[in-house]
Protein backbone atom coordinates (compact mmCIF):
# COMPACT_ATOMS: atom_id res chain seq x y z
CA UNK A 1 0.00 0.00 0.00
CA UNK A 2 1.59 3.41 -0.92
CA UNK A 3 1.73 6.48 0.99
CA UNK A 4 0.45 9.24 -0.83
CA UNK A 5 -1.46 12.85 -0.17
CA UNK A 6 -4.30 13.85 -2.16
CA UNK A 7 -4.35 17.84 -3.89
CA UNK A 8 -7.36 18.74 -5.15
CA UNK A 9 -6.43 21.17 -8.11
CA UNK A 10 -9.36 23.68 -8.54
CA UNK A 11 -9.20 25.72 -11.66
CA UNK A 12 -11.60 28.18 -13.58
CA UNK A 13 -12.20 25.14 -16.28
CA UNK A 14 -10.71 21.96 -15.04
CA UNK A 15 -11.02 20.51 -11.28
CA UNK A 16 -8.01 17.96 -10.41
CA UNK A 17 -7.37 15.27 -7.94
CA UNK A 18 -3.65 14.26 -7.91
CA UNK A 19 -2.07 11.95 -5.83
CA UNK A 20 1.55 12.17 -4.76
CA UNK A 21 3.70 9.90 -2.86
CA UNK A 22 6.42 10.33 -0.80
CA UNK A 23 9.12 11.39 -3.57
CA UNK A 24 6.32 13.71 -4.91
CA UNK A 25 5.51 11.64 -7.92
CA UNK A 26 2.29 11.33 -9.76
CA UNK A 27 1.09 8.19 -9.18
CA UNK A 28 -2.83 9.16 -9.74
CA UNK A 29 -5.16 12.04 -11.40
CA UNK A 30 -8.21 12.29 -12.63
CA UNK A 31 -10.09 15.53 -14.16
CA UNK A 32 -13.71 16.56 -13.97
CA UNK A 33 -14.96 19.75 -15.71
CA UNK A 34 -18.68 20.85 -14.20
CA UNK A 35 -20.89 22.53 -15.57
CA UNK A 36 -21.23 26.22 -14.68
CA UNK A 37 -24.17 27.92 -13.17
CA UNK A 38 -25.77 31.42 -12.89
CA UNK A 39 -25.54 33.46 -9.53
CA UNK A 40 -29.11 35.17 -8.46
CA UNK A 41 -27.71 37.96 -10.41
CA UNK A 42 -27.84 35.72 -13.99
CA UNK A 43 -23.46 35.81 -14.00
CA UNK A 44 -22.08 32.65 -14.63
CA UNK A 45 -20.26 30.60 -12.00
CA UNK A 46 -18.80 27.32 -10.60
CA UNK A 47 -21.73 25.45 -9.00
CA UNK A 48 -19.86 24.88 -5.69
CA UNK A 49 -22.35 22.17 -4.35
CA UNK A 50 -21.13 20.09 -7.44
CA UNK A 51 -17.07 20.82 -6.27
CA UNK A 52 -18.13 20.01 -2.59
CA UNK A 53 -20.08 16.91 -3.15
CA UNK A 54 -17.30 15.48 -5.50
CA UNK A 55 -14.44 17.07 -3.09
CA UNK A 56 -16.16 15.04 0.04
CA UNK A 57 -17.21 11.71 -2.00
CA UNK A 58 -13.63 11.38 -3.22
CA UNK A 59 -12.28 11.49 -0.14
CA UNK A 60 -14.04 8.85 1.36
CA UNK A 61 -13.14 6.79 -1.65
CA UNK A 62 -9.72 6.86 -1.20
CA UNK A 63 -9.95 6.77 2.32
CA UNK A 64 -11.32 3.32 1.90
CA UNK A 65 -9.03 2.24 -1.04
CA UNK A 66 -6.97 -0.55 -0.35
CA UNK A 67 -4.07 0.41 -3.20
CA UNK A 68 -3.50 3.55 -1.15
CA UNK A 69 -2.42 4.99 2.08
CA UNK A 70 -3.88 8.19 2.23
CA UNK A 71 -1.84 10.25 4.86
CA UNK A 72 -3.40 14.10 4.20
CA UNK A 73 -5.38 15.85 1.87
CA UNK A 74 -4.53 19.58 0.27
CA UNK A 75 -6.18 22.37 -1.83
CA UNK A 76 -4.81 24.52 -4.49
CA UNK A 77 -7.62 26.89 -6.42
CA UNK A 78 -8.08 30.49 -8.67
CA UNK A 79 -7.62 33.31 -6.35
CA UNK A 80 -10.17 36.33 -6.05
CA UNK A 81 -12.67 33.92 -4.91
CA UNK A 82 -14.35 34.54 -0.90
CA UNK A 83 -17.04 32.57 0.69
CA UNK A 84 -19.37 33.59 3.40
CA UNK A 85 -19.75 31.15 6.38
CA UNK A 86 -23.32 31.68 8.24
CA UNK A 87 -23.45 31.80 11.74
CA UNK A 88 -25.01 28.13 11.40
CA UNK A 89 -21.69 27.69 10.07
CA UNK A 90 -23.45 27.13 6.25
CA UNK A 91 -22.21 28.65 3.02
CA UNK A 92 -24.52 32.10 2.81
CA UNK A 93 -24.04 32.55 -1.70
CA UNK A 94 -22.72 30.73 -4.83
CA UNK A 95 -19.31 31.53 -5.55
CA UNK A 96 -19.67 34.84 -7.11
CA UNK A 97 -17.26 35.03 -10.42
CA UNK A 98 -14.35 37.56 -9.97
CA UNK A 99 -14.71 38.98 -13.38
CA UNK A 100 -18.46 40.24 -11.83
CA UNK A 101 -18.97 44.43 -12.75
CA UNK A 102 -18.44 46.36 -9.81
CA UNK A 103 -21.24 48.88 -9.26
CA UNK A 104 -20.09 52.26 -9.08
CA UNK A 105 -20.37 53.79 -6.00
CA UNK A 106 -19.45 50.62 -3.52
CA UNK A 107 -15.41 51.56 -3.99
CA UNK A 108 -14.62 55.03 -4.58
CA UNK A 109 -15.69 56.10 -0.88
CA UNK A 110 -13.06 53.48 -0.01
CA UNK A 111 -10.46 54.38 -1.99
CA UNK A 112 -11.28 58.18 -0.73
CA UNK A 113 -10.94 57.45 2.69
CA UNK A 114 -7.91 55.43 2.79
CA UNK A 115 -5.69 57.92 0.86
CA UNK A 116 -6.80 57.64 -2.66
CA UNK A 117 -7.06 55.31 -5.18
CA UNK A 118 -3.27 54.98 -6.06
CA UNK A 119 -1.87 55.09 -2.49
CA UNK A 120 -4.63 51.96 -1.38
CA UNK A 121 -3.36 50.25 -4.12
CA UNK A 122 0.35 50.34 -2.87
CA UNK A 123 -0.16 49.86 0.23
CA UNK A 124 -2.44 46.53 -0.54
CA UNK A 125 -0.17 45.82 -3.65
CA UNK A 126 -3.56 45.58 -5.42
CA UNK A 127 -4.06 47.69 -8.94
CA UNK A 128 -7.91 48.69 -8.68
CA UNK A 129 -9.31 45.77 -11.08
CA UNK A 130 -13.27 45.82 -9.46
CA UNK A 131 -13.94 42.34 -8.49
CA UNK A 132 -10.75 41.09 -8.81
CA UNK A 133 -9.67 42.88 -5.79
CA UNK A 134 -11.60 39.98 -3.89
CA UNK A 135 -11.81 41.70 -0.60
CA UNK A 136 -14.07 44.04 -2.39
CA UNK A 137 -16.79 41.74 -3.04
CA UNK A 138 -17.29 41.87 0.92
CA UNK A 139 -17.78 45.50 0.65
CA UNK A 140 -20.23 44.82 -2.45
CA UNK A 141 -22.18 42.35 -0.59
CA UNK A 142 -21.90 44.63 2.55
CA UNK A 143 -23.90 47.84 0.37
CA UNK A 144 -25.40 45.83 -2.64
CA UNK A 145 -26.87 43.02 -0.76
CA UNK A 146 -27.25 44.22 2.79
CA UNK A 147 -29.76 41.82 4.17
CA UNK A 148 -27.12 38.71 3.06
CA UNK A 149 -24.21 40.31 4.78
CA UNK A 150 -25.98 40.93 8.14
CA UNK A 151 -25.84 36.90 7.64
CA UNK A 152 -21.90 36.37 7.83
CA UNK A 153 -19.96 35.79 10.44
CA UNK A 154 -16.69 34.79 8.79
CA UNK A 155 -15.31 35.44 5.36
CA UNK A 156 -12.77 32.99 3.83
CA UNK A 157 -10.80 32.52 0.51
CA UNK A 158 -11.56 29.90 -1.53
CA UNK A 159 -8.74 27.66 -0.90
CA UNK A 160 -9.24 27.63 3.19
CA UNK A 161 -13.09 27.66 2.30
CA UNK A 162 -12.58 23.97 0.64
CA UNK A 163 -10.55 22.58 3.89
CA UNK A 164 -13.29 23.60 6.20
CA UNK A 165 -15.75 21.58 4.32
CA UNK A 166 -14.05 18.72 5.74
CA UNK A 167 -12.71 20.15 9.11
CA UNK A 168 -15.26 22.92 10.41
CA UNK A 169 -12.26 24.97 10.93
CA UNK A 170 -11.91 28.81 10.17
CA UNK A 171 -8.51 29.75 9.36
CA UNK A 172 -6.94 31.93 6.97
CA UNK A 173 -3.34 32.05 5.43
CA UNK A 174 -0.87 34.34 3.69
CA UNK A 175 -0.80 33.14 0.32
CA UNK A 176 -4.55 33.42 -0.19
CA UNK A 177 -4.62 37.31 1.63
CA UNK A 178 -1.29 38.73 -0.65
CA UNK A 179 -2.84 38.45 -4.42
CA UNK A 180 -4.39 41.58 -5.42
CA UNK A 181 -7.29 40.85 -2.54
CA UNK A 182 -6.59 44.50 -1.63
CA UNK A 183 -7.37 42.84 1.83
CA UNK A 184 -3.48 43.37 2.64
CA UNK A 185 -1.15 46.43 4.19
CA UNK A 186 2.39 45.42 2.67
CA UNK A 187 3.69 47.96 4.41
CA UNK A 188 3.04 46.38 8.12
CA UNK A 189 2.65 43.00 6.89
CA UNK A 190 -0.80 42.45 8.77
CA UNK A 191 -4.46 43.03 7.48
CA UNK A 192 -5.10 46.59 5.92
CA UNK A 193 -8.06 48.01 8.71
CA UNK A 194 -10.56 49.13 6.58
CA UNK A 195 -11.66 45.71 6.50
CA UNK A 196 -11.80 46.07 10.53
CA UNK A 197 -13.08 49.50 9.72
CA UNK A 198 -16.00 48.10 7.69
CA UNK A 199 -16.82 44.94 9.94
CA UNK A 200 -15.49 42.49 7.66
CA UNK A 201 -14.88 39.52 9.69
CA UNK A 202 -12.02 37.16 8.76
CA UNK A 203 -9.47 34.92 10.93
CA UNK A 204 -5.97 35.57 11.78
CA UNK A 205 -4.04 34.61 8.78
CA UNK A 206 -1.55 31.19 10.38
CA UNK A 207 0.80 29.58 8.24
CA UNK A 208 0.03 27.30 5.30
CA UNK A 209 1.59 24.49 6.63
CA UNK A 210 -0.72 24.12 9.03
CA UNK A 211 -3.04 20.95 9.37
CA UNK A 212 -6.12 19.56 10.74
CA UNK A 213 -6.08 15.58 11.85
CA UNK A 214 -9.61 14.28 11.44
CA UNK A 215 -11.28 10.99 11.04
CA UNK A 216 -12.48 9.53 7.50
CA UNK A 217 -14.56 6.23 7.06
CA UNK A 218 -12.24 5.38 10.09
CA UNK A 219 -9.19 6.49 9.27
CA UNK A 220 -7.11 9.35 10.95
CA UNK A 221 -6.10 11.85 7.98
CA UNK A 222 -4.11 15.09 8.09
CA UNK A 223 -6.18 18.03 6.19
CA UNK A 224 -4.06 21.15 5.10
CA UNK A 225 -5.93 24.37 4.92
CA UNK A 226 -4.86 25.57 1.31
CA UNK A 227 -2.79 27.57 -0.61
CA UNK A 228 -3.80 30.42 -3.94
CA UNK A 229 -2.15 28.43 -7.04
CA UNK A 230 -0.11 31.10 -8.25
CA UNK A 231 1.95 31.31 -4.79
CA UNK A 232 1.71 27.21 -4.64
CA UNK A 233 3.24 26.93 -8.21
CA UNK A 234 6.06 29.08 -7.55
CA UNK A 235 6.91 27.33 -4.53
CA UNK A 236 8.86 24.27 -6.08
CA UNK A 237 11.01 26.70 -7.96
CA UNK A 238 11.64 28.11 -4.57
CA UNK A 239 13.02 25.29 -2.72
CA UNK A 240 14.35 23.59 -5.45
CA UNK A 241 16.18 25.98 -7.27
CA UNK A 242 19.43 26.54 -5.89
CA UNK A 243 20.20 30.15 -7.40
CA UNK A 244 18.41 33.25 -7.44
CA UNK A 245 15.28 33.60 -10.36
CA UNK A 246 12.63 35.26 -12.06
CA UNK A 247 9.41 32.66 -12.99
CA UNK A 248 7.45 33.45 -15.78
CA UNK A 249 4.41 31.01 -15.33
CA UNK A 250 2.64 31.30 -18.89
CA UNK A 251 -0.70 30.35 -20.32
CA UNK A 252 -3.78 32.38 -20.90
CA UNK A 253 -2.00 34.90 -18.47
CA UNK A 254 1.50 35.35 -18.51
CA UNK A 255 2.55 35.56 -14.70
CA UNK A 256 6.20 36.75 -13.90
CA UNK A 257 7.35 36.24 -10.11
CA UNK A 258 10.29 37.65 -8.50
CA UNK A 259 10.71 36.40 -5.05
CA UNK A 260 14.00 38.08 -4.38
CA UNK A 261 12.87 41.70 -5.44
CA UNK A 262 11.92 43.23 -2.15
CA UNK A 263 11.81 47.19 -3.61
CA UNK A 264 7.94 48.43 -2.58
CA UNK A 265 5.93 48.63 -5.56
CA UNK A 266 5.35 52.37 -7.35
CA UNK A 267 2.50 53.79 -8.38
CA UNK A 268 3.93 53.59 -12.26
CA UNK A 269 4.23 49.91 -11.46
CA UNK A 270 0.58 49.18 -10.40
CA UNK A 271 -0.60 51.21 -13.39
CA UNK A 272 1.50 48.58 -15.46
CA UNK A 273 -0.41 45.52 -13.93
CA UNK A 274 2.42 44.74 -10.90
CA UNK A 275 1.51 43.47 -8.17
CA UNK A 276 2.55 41.67 -4.60
CA UNK A 277 1.99 37.98 -4.40
CA UNK A 278 2.45 36.08 -1.10
CA UNK A 279 4.82 33.52 -0.83
CA UNK A 280 4.59 30.03 1.07
CA UNK A 281 6.99 31.57 3.29
CA UNK A 282 5.40 34.69 3.96
CA UNK A 283 7.46 36.95 1.44
CA UNK A 284 6.25 39.10 -1.06
CA UNK A 285 6.94 38.24 -4.20
CA UNK A 286 6.90 41.23 -7.09
CA UNK A 287 4.88 40.30 -9.89
CA UNK A 288 3.40 41.36 -13.09
CA UNK A 289 0.69 40.62 -15.55
CA UNK A 290 0.09 40.24 -19.23
CA UNK A 291 -2.84 38.50 -20.67
CA UNK A 292 -0.90 36.80 -23.07
CA UNK A 293 -2.26 33.40 -23.97
CA UNK A 294 -5.42 35.13 -24.86
CA UNK A 295 -3.68 37.98 -27.09
CA UNK A 296 -1.73 35.32 -28.33
CA UNK A 297 -4.76 33.02 -29.74
CA UNK A 298 -6.93 36.21 -30.45
CA UNK A 299 -4.35 37.97 -33.15
CA UNK A 300 -3.23 33.75 -34.16
CA UNK A 301 -7.05 34.01 -34.92
CA UNK A 302 -7.00 36.62 -37.22
CA UNK A 303 -3.93 35.09 -39.14
CA UNK A 304 -5.23 31.87 -39.92
CA UNK A 305 -7.88 33.41 -40.97
CA UNK A 306 -5.91 36.00 -43.60
CA UNK A 307 -4.02 33.62 -44.73
CA UNK A 308 -6.57 30.51 -44.86
CA UNK A 309 -4.63 28.54 -42.67
CA UNK A 310 -6.24 25.83 -40.25
CA UNK A 311 -6.14 26.94 -36.36
CA UNK A 312 -3.34 24.54 -35.53
CA UNK A 313 -1.12 26.26 -38.15
CA UNK A 314 1.13 27.85 -35.79
CA UNK A 315 1.90 24.80 -33.74
CA UNK A 316 3.34 23.47 -36.88
CA UNK A 317 5.76 26.68 -37.35
CA UNK A 318 9.62 25.87 -37.10
CA UNK A 319 11.93 28.85 -35.86
CA UNK A 320 13.68 30.65 -37.97
CA UNK A 321 16.89 30.89 -36.44
CA UNK A 322 18.71 33.70 -38.90
CA UNK A 323 14.96 35.74 -38.73
CA UNK A 324 15.12 35.38 -34.72
CA UNK A 325 18.39 36.84 -34.88
CA UNK A 326 18.09 39.65 -37.27
CA UNK A 327 14.79 40.89 -35.52
CA UNK A 328 16.98 41.12 -32.15
CA UNK A 329 19.70 43.13 -34.07
CA UNK A 330 17.07 45.31 -35.66
CA UNK A 331 13.64 45.31 -33.76
CA UNK A 332 11.08 46.81 -36.18
CA UNK A 333 7.22 46.20 -34.05
CA UNK A 334 4.50 45.84 -36.11
CA UNK A 335 1.98 44.77 -33.86
CA UNK A 336 0.89 46.31 -30.90
CA UNK A 337 2.14 49.80 -32.04
CA UNK A 338 -0.16 51.84 -30.03
CA UNK A 339 -0.40 49.13 -26.81
CA UNK A 340 -2.63 46.19 -26.88
CA UNK A 341 -6.73 47.43 -28.05
CA UNK A 342 -9.06 46.54 -25.75
CA UNK A 343 -10.50 43.63 -27.39
CA UNK A 344 -6.65 42.60 -27.94
CA UNK A 345 -6.84 41.97 -31.63
CA UNK A 346 -4.54 44.78 -33.56
CA UNK A 347 -6.41 45.06 -36.53
CA UNK A 348 -4.42 47.99 -37.60
CA UNK A 349 -1.68 45.75 -39.05
CA UNK A 350 -1.74 45.65 -42.80
CA UNK A 351 -1.41 41.62 -43.14
CA UNK A 352 -0.48 41.82 -47.04
CA UNK A 353 3.29 42.93 -45.77
CA UNK A 354 4.19 39.75 -44.98
CA UNK A 355 4.96 36.45 -47.42
CA UNK A 356 3.20 34.03 -45.78
CA UNK A 357 1.36 32.89 -42.31
CA UNK A 358 5.23 31.81 -40.90
CA UNK A 359 7.02 35.16 -41.42
CA UNK A 360 3.68 36.83 -39.83
CA UNK A 361 3.41 34.31 -36.81
CA UNK A 362 7.03 34.78 -35.81
CA UNK A 363 6.28 38.77 -36.36
CA UNK A 364 3.52 38.15 -33.58
CA UNK A 365 5.98 36.53 -31.50
CA UNK A 366 8.45 38.38 -31.25
CA UNK A 367 6.29 41.60 -30.85
CA UNK A 368 4.68 39.58 -27.81
CA UNK A 369 8.24 38.89 -26.59
CA UNK A 370 8.57 42.25 -26.27
CA UNK A 371 5.53 42.87 -24.25
CA UNK A 372 6.81 40.01 -22.23
CA UNK A 373 10.14 41.75 -21.52
CA UNK A 374 8.27 45.00 -20.80
CA UNK A 375 6.71 43.27 -18.19
CA UNK A 376 9.54 41.43 -16.68
CA UNK A 377 11.77 44.47 -16.59
CA UNK A 378 8.99 46.04 -14.10
CA UNK A 379 9.76 43.03 -12.04
CA UNK A 380 14.01 43.79 -12.11
CA UNK A 381 14.96 45.34 -9.03
CA UNK A 382 18.27 47.90 -9.69
CA UNK A 383 20.69 45.54 -8.35
CA UNK A 384 19.56 43.00 -9.99
CA UNK A 385 21.50 39.18 -8.61
CA UNK A 386 19.24 37.01 -9.91
CA UNK A 387 20.82 34.85 -12.84
CA UNK A 388 18.11 32.81 -14.06
CA UNK A 389 14.39 32.83 -15.81
CA UNK A 390 12.28 30.24 -15.55
CA UNK A 391 9.62 29.79 -18.58
CA UNK A 392 6.66 27.18 -17.51
CA UNK A 393 3.16 26.25 -18.61
CA UNK A 394 2.22 26.45 -22.41
CA UNK A 395 4.66 28.91 -23.94
CA UNK A 396 7.60 27.02 -22.90
CA UNK A 397 6.78 24.36 -25.72
CA UNK A 398 6.95 27.26 -27.90
CA UNK A 399 10.22 27.00 -29.44
CA UNK A 400 10.06 30.55 -31.57
CA UNK A 401 9.01 32.72 -27.96
CA UNK A 402 11.54 30.77 -25.70
CA UNK A 403 14.38 31.30 -28.42
CA UNK A 404 13.51 35.58 -28.37
CA UNK A 405 13.28 35.70 -24.83
CA UNK A 406 16.58 34.07 -24.08
CA UNK A 407 18.28 36.81 -27.15
CA UNK A 408 16.76 39.67 -25.09
CA UNK A 409 18.85 38.40 -21.64
CA UNK A 410 21.71 37.60 -23.00
CA UNK A 411 23.32 38.45 -19.71
CA UNK A 412 20.77 35.43 -17.90
CA UNK A 413 20.28 31.89 -18.74
CA UNK A 414 16.67 31.33 -19.48
CA UNK A 415 15.24 28.06 -18.74
CA UNK A 416 12.18 25.65 -20.05
CA UNK A 417 10.84 24.13 -17.48
CA UNK A 418 8.65 21.07 -17.82
CA UNK A 419 7.10 20.04 -14.23
CA UNK A 420 3.67 18.56 -14.89
CA UNK A 421 1.20 20.04 -12.16
CA UNK A 422 3.15 22.75 -10.37
CA UNK A 423 0.37 24.06 -8.59
CA UNK A 424 -0.80 20.85 -7.07
CA UNK A 425 3.26 19.68 -7.00
CA UNK A 426 3.71 22.90 -4.98
CA UNK A 427 0.68 22.21 -2.88
CA UNK A 428 1.42 18.98 -1.88
CA UNK A 429 4.88 19.79 -0.87
CA UNK A 430 4.09 22.05 1.44
CA UNK A 431 2.05 19.41 3.74
CA UNK A 432 4.79 17.02 2.95
CA UNK A 433 7.18 18.47 4.41
CA UNK A 434 5.26 19.44 7.55
CA UNK A 435 4.59 15.65 7.85
CA UNK A 436 7.75 14.37 7.18
CA UNK A 437 9.27 16.98 10.34
CA UNK A 438 10.67 19.34 7.42
CA UNK A 439 12.89 16.54 6.06
CA UNK A 440 13.33 18.08 2.14
CA UNK A 441 12.25 16.42 -0.79
CA UNK A 442 13.96 16.09 -3.76
CA UNK A 443 12.29 18.19 -6.51
CA UNK A 444 13.04 18.06 -10.40
CA UNK A 445 12.23 21.05 -12.26
CA UNK A 446 13.17 19.72 -15.75
CA UNK A 447 15.26 22.12 -16.40
CA UNK A 448 16.51 23.00 -20.11
CA UNK A 449 19.17 25.49 -20.31
CA UNK A 450 18.26 27.42 -24.13
CA UNK A 451 21.29 29.28 -25.71
CA UNK A 452 21.77 31.86 -28.12
CA UNK A 453 24.45 30.61 -30.34
CA UNK A 454 23.96 26.70 -30.31
CA UNK A 455 20.89 24.28 -29.74
CA UNK A 456 19.60 23.90 -26.55
CA UNK A 457 20.88 21.85 -23.88
CA UNK A 458 19.54 19.62 -21.24
CA UNK A 459 20.24 20.04 -17.70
Amino acid sequence: MKNVIAVFDIGKTNKKVILFDQNLQVVFEHEERFPTITDEDGIECDDIDLIENWIKTTVETLATDESYNLLGVNFSTYGATLMYIGKDGKRLTPVYNYLKAMPEGVVEPLYGKWGGVEEFCRKTASPAKGMLNSGLQALWLKKIKPDVFTKVDMVLNFPQYLSYILTGKLFSEYTSIGCHTAMWDFDVMQYHPWLADEGIPVPQPIGNDHFEEITIKGKRIKIGIGIHDSSASLAPYVLGSPEKFILMSTGTWCISMNPFNDEPLTADQLSKDCLCYMSVSKKPVKSSQLFMGHIHDVNVKRLTDYFQTDGNSYKKVKPELNKIKEQIANPQRHFFKAGVPNDYIDSTVDLSVFDNFESAYHQLIFDLTELCVEALELIIPKIDEGKNIYIAGGFAKNEIFVRYLALQFPSKKVYTSVVDNATALGTALVLWEKINKGEKSRIDLGLKEWVTTKPPSIK
